[in-house]
């Protein structure tokens, strides 16, 4: 191994932490990092992901400590969306780069924080917003460039998540606001994220609905848990951990130092964050857009449409659904007063989000060139986070929402 690897301590270890950011990253990537820590609140937890990542590296519980005794150059964060900016800004102040998982974080006081210690430090924050590097994103991408359809007027985008995807969110911390700031800001920041780097511009207002219409309190019965629940013969969103060798390991075990289970109950009465949403956004460009995120539904995948005033660009991207998925994405080029249709077709890549995670990881690692401005770094971050909460502020209150009056992000 040369001297050009990167030390770096992954913080969290939860799925994405465990697989992504861990086993994936050392497969692919060993010739650029060096894990020299593993920290988690939960150490049991720990152990087990070290044991999948395949490490022998030293676990810590605290993050001063991980800094203090490991000394990284580079922080991945895994963890709860709600404390992302206490560990990025300590190691930022502790002079390390920071990759965290999306959302950056959950408030406009938190992503202030994390901005204000990136520009102390010098250092840099990338956020993991692999949807970007997704090939037919940035073919989509080249296309609105190239001014395909003229000049981009609206947009209509609508994402689908299905009853198992969909509902895990509602069995984990996720599922309310004080962790994950709702499916507005954890989920959507992916998609938020992507409009505002397809528009080239910045969210200016919002108008949304968000609504609890299928989980929580709307359930027809609820227990604590799936493991154990007199309901488990007859709920469609019954969750078998012992069938499940890997979540059953990261998880089941570690519950008894922390409380936290991973098959909770999707109907508990407790569940603060809506499952049903919609939002209009304006563009400080001028460019609107019409949104939606459903979690419950029987496909999986997304349908976005670009309008523009020389013609339109649609592209409905598969991942599960009860028919054959095809091997590449298709996107439609309509030019106005030209006839006909240009179908554009987008092999899929091997590798998580249709090759998305290993193309982001290759441009963060191997400095692979950045033509598009794929790479995000605290400020797209932010704004994402930014559309997010004016959503949920709008839903909430029934009023729209202008994103600059939530705060100034530094």
């Amino acid at each position: 191994m040369s001297d050009e690897r990167r030390k770096f301590a992954l913080v969290g270890t939860g799925n994405r932490g465990t697989t992504m950011w861990g086993q994936n990253l050392l497969e692919g990537w060993r010739d650029k990092v060096d894990l020299v820590a593993i920290c988690d609140t939960n150490p049991l937890r720990a152990e087990r992901a070290r044991a999948m990542i395949g490490s022998n590296v030293p676990i810590y519980t605290d993050i001063a400590t991980t800094l203090r005794e490991a000394r990284p150059e580079l922080v991945i964060v895994c963890t709860r969306d709600s404390n992302h900016d206490d560990i990025i800004v300590a190691a930022l102040d502790a002079g390390c780069d920071v990759i965290t998982e999306k959302p950056m974080t959950t408030s406009v006081d938190k992503i202030r924080r994390i901005r204000e210690a990136e520009k102390r430090s010098g250092k840099r924050v990338d956020v993991s917003f692999n949807y970007r590097f997704a090939p037919t994103a940035y073919k989509l991408k080249q296309l609105l460039k190239s001014g395909a359809i003229g000049e981009l007027t609206s947009i209509d985008f609508h994402w689908y998540l299905d009853t198992n995807h969909g509902a895990d969110y509602f069995r984990r911390w996720h599922a309310y606001v004080e962790n994950s700031g709702s499916l507005f800001v954890h989920k959507a920041t992916h998609h938020f994220d992507l409009l505002n780097w397809y528009t080239e511009a910045d969210p200016e207002t919002v108008a949304a609905f968000g609504e609890l219409r299928n989980y929580g309190a709307k359930g027809p019965f609820r227990g604590v848990r799936c493991k154990g629940c007199e309901f488990a013969s007859r709920c469609d969103f019954y969750l078998d951990l012992d069938a499940d060798a890997f979540l059953n390991a990261l998880y089941e075990d570690p519950s008894e130092l922390d409380g936290y289970v991973r098959d909770a109950c999707v109907y508990r009465a407790d569940i603060d964050i809506p499952d049903t949403m919609t939002a209009n956004i304006r563009y400080t460009n001028g460019v609107v857009c019409s949104y939606s995120l459903n979690t419950y539904m029987p496909i999986e995948g997304h349908h976005i449409a670009f309008n523009g005033t020389r013609g339109r660009l649609e592209m409905r991207q598969f991942e599960k659904q009860p028919w054959e998925r095809p091997d590449h994405d298709e996107i439609l080029l309509v030019k106005s007063f030209a006839g006909g249709v240009e179908r554009i077709k987008v092999p899929h890549a091997a590798g998580g989000h249709f090759g998305g995670d290993d193309i982001m990881r290759n441009m963060i690692f191997r400095g692979a060139e950045d033509v598009l401005g794929q790479r995000a770094g605290s400020r797209a971050g932010a704004m994402s986070v930014m559309t997010g909460l004016a959503a949920l502020k709008s839903a909430r209150s029934g009023e729209m929402v202008r994103v600059a009056e939530l705060g100034d992000i530094g």
